[in-house]
């Protein structure tokens, strides 16, 4: 795409995670670099991002560093509020040393509006929102309460859409609420899911050492925090080894998160701490090691609100190395997987674990299953299909 003068300069605003680690944001800010923007980002740093600014692959990337990882209210507004101070310094560095035409925020948390909406009415800036998670819901599948903080999240909620001039939705679900609960115009909401990108998830061959001498490797890849169900995993677990006997399984658990050490300890008091592998956060050949490793790959995501409308990465990337999933049956998981995972009863840790060992006991079906999710990768779900989508979702921002 060429643009006639001046390049479109976009700036990238991103709290919860740092570039390019977080995969999403990286992937739409490449592809828009190659389609002619110059892009810059605002993130956090995080373990091996430390650098407070550097050039990667023509992307200008700003970090400013949090005072912690948020838990609990007053964690929160200490985390928001740091990152809100820097977000709008680093915007205003920015302006003056390369500018911008559009700021586009992605959420957690819904707060970005306040930089976003302050360069859109005092200097005409436009205003994109990348919906990556729906904050009520969050906030309720955290808590388990519907309070004045709720309620809260859903006035933030409110002003994001309000302030965005185009919207972008990770799925139909994250669409409806934009069109429903924030009152935008539909044509100005487009769908642009987080398809994997099969030149970094790359099928290699398997590393037995991960088994620790067993028969088979259940995997897990993802965020160890109190809404992403690894305590369900981990009783699934339980169940496996000492009411159904299976002493031939071992879990390697790959992320890490605000739950970690609560969840090591979990293992430990219920006697699975031999049976599990939690690595934290590592790079992504070891990730690829492991899930490549696994014999069936699982999404403990707990049945809620919250997950039951959310698109999660984890199912795409289990689909694009041709894992077989075990997750609970939830809207969305399922409109990802398809025939690629069997489907557990809503947060039934033994139905889960029946599911695990059903799969574990037919490598003819963990085959078939496998070929069907790497082909819906291929032939659907990978990045390419949705450039165009987020292309066309700037083509409506700059619209005269």
């Amino acid at each position: 795409m060429a643009f006639a003068g001046k390049p479109r300069r976009v700036l990238v605003i991103v709290e919860n995670l740092p570039s390019p680690f977080d995969r999403r944001v990286w992937q739409e800010s490449t592809t828009l670099r190659d389609a002619g923007y110059e892009v810059t980002i605002i993130c956090p740093t995080g373990k091996g991002y430390e650098k407070a600014f550097e050039v990667v692959e023509g992307i200008h990337i700003y970090r400013h560093n949090l005072p912690m990882e948020a838990e609990g209210a007053i964690g929160y507004a200490l985390e928001y509020s740091a990152a809100l101070f820097w977000e709008f310094v680093l915007a205003w560095k920015v302006l003056f040393k390369r500018g911008f035409d559009v700021i586009h925020a992605c959420n957690p948390p819904d707060l970005i509006f306040l930089v976003g909406g302050f360069f859109k009415i005092f200097l005409g800036k436009k205003f994109l929102f990348d919906h990556h998670d729906i904050n009520p819901e969050l906030y309720e599948a955290k808590f388990n309460r519907r309070d004045f903080f709720h309620k809260l999240m859903v006035l933030f909620e409110r002003l994001t859409f309000k302030t965005a001039n185009v919207s972008i939705a990770t799925n139909e679900s994250y669409k409806r609420i934009a069109i429903e609960r924030g009152g935008m115009e539909p044509n100005k909401v487009f769908v642009v899911r987080s398809g994997p990108k099969l030149d970094r998830l790359r099928i290699v061959p398997p590393v037995e050492a991960l088994k620790r001498g067993r028969k088979h490797l259940v995997g897990y890849v993802g965020v160890m925090g109190k809404q992403e169900g690894i305590d369900s995993l981990l009783r699934a677990a339980a169940h496996i080894v000492h009411k159904l006997g299976r002493q031939d399984v071992h879990f390697g658990l790959v992320g890490g998160g605000t739950s970690l050490d609560e969840m090591k300890a979990y293992a430990q008091e219920i006697g699975i701490s031999d049976y599990v592998t939690f690595t934290g956060r590592v790079p992504d050949q070891e990730l690829l090691d492991m899930l490549n490793t696994a014999d069936v790959c699982v999404n403990p995501d707990v049945a809620n609100e919250m997950n039951d409308k959310s698109t999660m990465n984890k199912i795409m990337e289990y689909m694009a190395l041709g894992k077989p999933i075990v997750q609970f049956d939830l809207t969305e998981g399922h409109f990802s997987a398809q025939e690629a995972s069997l489907y557990a009863r809503h947060n039934d840790v033994e139905d889960m674990a029946a599911k695990i060992i059903e799969l574990l006991d037919d490598p003819e079906m963990r085959q078939r299953m496998g070929e069907f999710a790497r082909n819906r990768v291929i032939n659907e779900l990978e990045w390419q299909y949705e450039v165009p989508k987020l292309l066309a979702a700037y083509e409506e921002l700059f619209r005269k």
